[in-house]
Parts: structure tokens; sequence; C-alpha cells
């Protein structure tokens, strides 16, 4: 990932943890959990850090908009994003995560399908997996084929609580989401 020169951040707390917030001059440039898979630890933490600046704008709305989605008020996520730092392959299946509607779980091998390019099952995973903008740009409702919960940077407990606050379908037995509802 390559994050814009002028990247702020800012901590906000939710229902599942302490997360980070990123802001470039055009965007929401991250957001994650605080010790999840991949996040920029040079960039949030010590000498190196982005400046905390939490009366940037973006950020305030991100905060505000996140406390809204866990408390049941909010369906959408309406913020300028900053995707750029990705590779075009990685922005084109971000872009996609966007079009999976609240409630809704998708294989990653029916993404890859969606996308027209059923031979990168692997490529598309990672590009989710390197997804910075946990909860807005939503992978968690990215599942295994048979509806298994599979890898989540921000962990399977908290992806098995974003799934159950947005109301996805539950296996009775094992707590995972078991259907494919496809794209929104």
């Amino acid at each position: 990932m390559v994050f814009h020169p002028h990247t702020v951040q800012m901590r906000t707390t939710t229902q599942l943890g302490p997360v980070r917030l990123a802001a470039s001059p055009t965007g929401l440039a991250g957001v994650w959990f605080e010790g999840q898979r991949h996040e920029p630890g040079p960039w949030l933490y010590g000498a190196s850090a982005w400046p905390d600046t939490p009366g940037h704008p973006v950020l305030q709305e991100a905060a505000l908009q996140l406390h809204q989605y866990f408390a049941g008020e909010r369906v959408h996520f309406d913020l300028p994003l900053d995707l750029s730092g990705g590779t075009p392959f990685q922005q084109s299946v971000w872009h996609a995560l966007l079009t999976i509607g609240r409630g809704a779980t998708i294989s990653y091998g029916a993404l890859s399908q969606q996308l027209g390019i059923p031979r990168a099952v692997r490529a598309l995973g990672a590009a989710v997996g390197r997804n910075p903008l946990s909860v807005v740009v939503p992978c968690h409702r990215v599942v295994g084929m048979d509806g298994s919960l599979t890898g989540y940077a921000g962990g399977l407990d908290r992806k098995r609580a974003l799934l159950t606050l947005e109301n996805a379908q539950l296996a009775a037995t094992s707590g995972t989401p078991y259907k494919n509802k496809g794209f929104a």
C-alpha cells in the first residue's frame, strides 16, 4: 500500500474495539482495528506516525458514521473514499466489495466469477485481505464457498459480530453465514 504523504489519522472506539481512521486530502484512506493484520503500523504509531488530527472533517464524519453503523442506525456509509493506495487489481476488488449489500454474503469464488476472473480466486482473496477500509468497504461479507467464515484481517470473531449486526443469515449449527446472496 502507498499512502498520500499528507495523510492524517485519529483513534476512535467501537463495540468491537479501538479503531484507527486515516484520511488523505481526497478521502477516507484507512479503517483498521488496532493490531489487525496488514495495518500500516509505522504510520499509525511511533516517531514516523501520521499526525493525529481528530478535528479533520473526513475523520470526524467517518467516526460518526461508524458509531451510527454499530448502533444499527446506518446501513450505508456516505464518505469520500481514497482507494488509490492499492494496485489497479486491488482497487477493482475493493470497488466490487462496495456493491455487496448489508446482510448479504458472497463466496470468494462467486465474487471472482462476478469480476470475470474465475481462475484468480487466491489473488482476489489476497486483495480482499489487504482492504484498507475495514467495515466501510465490507470485506467481512466475503465467505468461504461453503459459507464458512474465513480470512478476516480483523479476526473471525469480529467478522462474525459484523455479520450478526447486519442480520446476515446464520447457519443454525455453526453460527456462520450460509446463504450466498450475491450482490445487492
